[in-house]
């Protein structure tokens, strides 16, 4: 197998990496892979989970084929580097989505595994990885199949920041749908309390808020409550894709400009509140359309923070909106969600709550920020969701993730002598007993 020199990023650019990449097209070349390095999908992790610095990682990519498809069950076998969004447009109209599916529609499926992905429905169907049937894993050269029935590995695989093995392939079940179009229902909370009353009460299958985080006093928490069903019927055409071509200058996401813009946002919705239909891939991956919109952000990148907190927490949420509405270092992209309390492995990230994700500018300050906001999360009985940090220190990792030991205890057995170490696992010191 061929190993090129690369320096690559995970999504948010703030953390690089240098090292031998290989881009196998056939499964036979995973044996020797899984003896060498871990695997990356299309690096759409925003900190350094998907960062190999120094050493090697396999790219899944070309291994993206449909293996086997039951239209009856809507069970489907994929090998790991087919992108979700892929499966979506492919099964939509046949009437099966992917159960789960993220913000972009990039993340591979072996991925969507290795961080047991959460969506817009987690309240009702809960993480990627409770409708994965059946995990084709390679380990150290020899393959074999993981199933739930494979409690302990399978648990550590789930969620498992790609650990245990180089995933190849995975056989997932899918979920009923009407069609690939999808009716969208926006709705405006004026305040924290409002908004907070709107989430619980929904029923709809899908739902996600979009949060103004510049706004303070009065309006402290107000955004967007969107809930969404698929349905069926003509496709509207999609809006064009548009690509961010260079690197935006450090005024673009200033205070006045992400004030002004997310004041306009909100009141693109009329007070009423409207119902649209929309292709499914504009609901569920939103800025998918935008190609490099991370480059908005600038050449050093940004940190994505997100947090899940308990439901008695609730109020912590609005302490940390408050803080980062006065620290104005906010962007327009703040996403809050109830969440139920589905998840599929020991290091998943979904506990019953609320979860609030925001993006900062890489800077000082924001980096000051995060880590208060960190302790925040802490202190309210949340966690941090690893696939975004980039950030976090070692000594939050036991109290956020009380299955840590039984994670350590697998991944050991599984790779005694560390050869899937990523750049997250030794900032962590996840694997450290």
């Amino acid at each position: 197998m061929r190993w090129n020199p690369m320096t690559y990023t995970g999504w948010g650019r703030a953390l690089i990496a240098t090292g031998d990449v290989a881009r196998p097209e056939r499964k036979a070349a995973l044996a020797e892979a899984s003896k060498l390095a871990p695997a990356v999908g299309n690096k759409r992790s925003y900190g350094d989970a998907c960062l190999n610095d120094g050493g090697k990682v396999v790219d899944m990519t070309r291994l993206d084929r449909v293996m086997s498809y039951d239209d009856a069950t809507g069970i489907v076998e994929v090998e790991a580097g087919l992108a979700v969004g892929d499966l979506a447009r492919l099964f939509g109209n046949k009437g099966w989505l992917p159960a789960v599916m993220p913000g972009t529609g990039f993340a591979t499926i072996g991925g969507c595994i290795a961080m047991d992905v959460h969506g817009k429905n987690h309240h009702e169907a809960g993480s990627f990885g409770e409708h994965v049937l059946e995990i084709t894993l390679i380990q150290n050269g020899k393959t074999r199949k993981v199933t739930p029935k494979d409690t302990a590995l399978f648990k550590a695989t789930v969620g498992g920041l790609g650990q245990t093995g180089i995933i190849a392939a995975a056989k997932l079940q899918m979920l009923a749908c009407k069609g690939d179009v999808i009716m969208v229902t926006e709705r405006r909370a004026e305040g924290w309390d409002e908004f907070i009353a709107l989430l619980d009460a929904s029923e709809a299958s899908y739902s996600v808020g979009w949060i103004d985080a510049t706004a303070r006093s009065n309006d402290l928490g107000r955004g967007i409550l969107e809930e969404a069903e698929t349905g069926a019927g003509l496709i509207p055409a999609p809006k064009k894709s548009k690509t961010v071509p260079f690197n935006a200058p450090h005024f673009a996401l200033s205070k006045p400009i992400v004030r002004m813009f997310n004041k306009a946002y909100y009141n693109r919705v009329p007070s009423s509140g409207r119902t649209s239909v929309k292709p499914i891939s504009e609901f569920f991956f939103p800025l998918d359309k935008i190609h490099d919109w991370n480059k908005l952000y600038g050449k050093r990148g940004f940190h994505q923070f997100q947090c899940v907190v308990p439901i008695a927490s609730a109020d912590a949420l609005r302490d940390m909106l408050e803080l980062i509405a006065d620290s104005g270092l906010a962007s327009p992209l703040a996403v809050l969600k109830r969440m139920g309390s589905g998840r599929a492995g020991h290091m998943s990230f979904p506990m019953e709550g609320y979860t609030l994700a925001i993006d900062f500018p890489n800077r000082a300050a924001a980096r000051h920020l995060i880590g208060r906001l960190e302790e925040m999360t802490e202190d309210a009985g949340g966690r941090l969701y690893l696939a975004k940090d980039a950030l976090a220190k070692p000594k939050r990792m036991h109290a956020m993730y009380p299955e840590l030991k039984d994670w350590q205890k697998a991944v050991a057995k599984a790779d005694p002598e560390g050869v899937l170490t990523t750049d997250l696992i030794r900032r962590l010191n996840l694997r450290d007993v």
